[in-house]
């Protein structure tokens, strides 16, 4: 007699409400600072405070939302110092898988992070599209070099740094200076120079953190 078909339990409401109010933040509905009020989201989402504050709770320790003694929920801010130590690390990280990639990058892995960043090239004047583009290059390299505690830590930092009110990418001219820094990456990725990869992907995470910092008319 065959076994009973497993069935999966669908996810938990306190799930579903943290992906929603995760794409709210990430969509600038919820700003950096702001104050979550609860009651109100309550209400409008049809819920009690238990699910809801399960998945604050959630995303507390996502780190996108701070809970603050007496005073309740606020979407997390990054200070500059946040920004700066983001970037590091994920320079140092970033930069190492880089050069693991140009060790032994296949070719068929070579085309597929080639048609990335032609699509990136593509999107030079479309800063939504770029985001996305860019962040599946990075993680496709990542995936490619197969460091599954790396990517891991390396998808917590990208998601605090969507609260960056500075983001990178938003600094005028931003976005084909990046375009341009990949293709640099690309090429030391190409010729299977680790060195010149490492090198290539860490300049471009110091040239995104100038940028992320840069003070408005500098």
């Amino acid at each position: 007699m065959d076994a009973p078909a497993t069935t999966l339990a669908p996810r938990a409401l306190y799930q579903e409400v943290a992906e929603h109010l995760r794409q709210r933040i990430f969509g600038r509905e919820l700003e950096p600072g702001s104050w979550i009020d609860e009651l109100k989201l309550c209400a409008e989402l049809g819920i009690s405070r238990t699910p809801l504050r399960e998945a604050l709770k959630v995303l507390a320790v996502e780190g996108l939302v701070t809970m603050k003694v007496r005073r309740g929920a606020y979407v997390t801010e990054m200070s500059e110092r946040d920004v700066r130590e983001a970037y590091q690390l994920l320079a140092l990280l970033e930069s190492d898988a880089a050069a693991e990639v140009a060790r032994r990058v296949s070719d068929a892995e070579m085309a597929e992070l080639q048609a990335l960043h032609d699509q990136l090239e593509g999107q030079v004047q479309q800063r939504d599209a770029f985001f996305a583009t860019n962040e599946r290059f990075h993680m496709r390299l990542l995936q490619i070099e197969g460091n599954r505690w790396r990517q891991q830590i390396i998808n917590d930092l990208r998601r605090v740094m969507k609260l960056n009110r500075h983001h990178s990418l938003f600094a005028q001219g931003r976005l084909a200076e990046s375009a341009a820094e990949h293709a640099k990456v690309m090429t030391a990725i190409a010729h299977r120079d680790p060195a010149a990869a490492a090198r290539e992907m860490r300049r471009h995470f110091e040239n995104g953190l100038a940028a992320a910092v840069r003070k408005p008319g500098a």
